[in-house]
């Protein structure tokens, strides 16, 4: 099996995040908007690891995938409930590629007229940006010549099949 990232470098790079995170929010309290289904594993690795911080969880919830294709679409599911409004927000997403889904939510939130707004993903899958949006965190990436393939394991999904995989690989190491 070709693994891209392993469970012991996502586990010290979500380590790593999380030490900058805690010492970039340090003395201040931070909403966390965790995007679900994806993130719930990175979710709960990075805020296992928040030290010395404040910290409240909210989700969303979107659809944009149908199989391996996007959509196009972004599709609410379910929204946030915490008001954002004066407040440090944080969110975490598990991969970006186009920038589509970050850019939705990161307008979102901004409408809502937070203190500030930073980004966190797991993946950042650069290759396949169309949208320019900022991150100020990025756990991995995946070089250009790591391809375009979908990717499987840590969180990340083919169908709901494939979350509970401990690394990160290409879907295709499963589908013939």
């Amino acid at each position: 099996m070709n693994v891209l990232f392993s469970e012991k470098l996502i586990r010290k790079r979500v380590t790593e995040i999380a030490d900058q995170i805690s010492s970039d929010y340090k003395d201040r309290e931070v909403l966390i908007i965790g995007v679900l289904n994806g993130s719930f594993i990175f979710c709960a690795d990075i805020v296992r690891n928040l030290v010395n911080m404040k910290f409240k969880m909210d989700f969303i919830s979107l659809s944009s995938y149908s199989g391996m294709r996007s959509t196009k679409k972004i599709e609410v599911v379910s929204k946030f409930k915490e008001n954002v409004s004066g407040r440090d927000v944080l969110i975490l997403d598990d991969i970006i590629e186009t920038g589509m889904t970050l850019d939705f939510i990161t307008k979102e939130v901004i409408s809502k007229k937070p203190k500030s707004v930073r980004t966190c993903v797991l993946i950042d899958k650069r290759c396949m940006r169309k949208k320019d949006v900022s991150i100020e965190y990025v756990c991995l990436e995946m070089a250009a010549n790591m391809g375009d393939d979908f990717v499987v394991g840590y969180g990340l999904d083919y169908n709901g099949c494939f979350r509970g995989l401990p690394y990160i690989c290409k879907l295709k190491e499963f589908v013939r």
